[in-house]
């Protein structure tokens, strides 16, 4: 098993903070009161895993 170490600088806030809004952009773009086929849920599935995932390392509490 390899293991890697990540010592460089941490990401700016800012940057998450972009992240953030995009995923969030995402999601608002592919909202839909109609229903969603399997691929457009599993895509905004992750989407949703990867807003929290950011927001936790931008200390967001939820």
């Amino acid at each position: 098993m390899a293991i890697t170490s990540h010592n460089g600088p941490a990401m700016p806030v800012a940057s998450l903070h972009e992240i953030a809004d995009m995923l969030t952009l995402a999601l608002d773009a592919t909202e839909s009161a109609s229903g969603y086929p399997q691929h457009i849920r599993e895509a905004r599935s992750y989407c949703r895993r990867a807003l929290r995932q950011t927001e936790r390392l931008m200390g967001v509490a939820q």
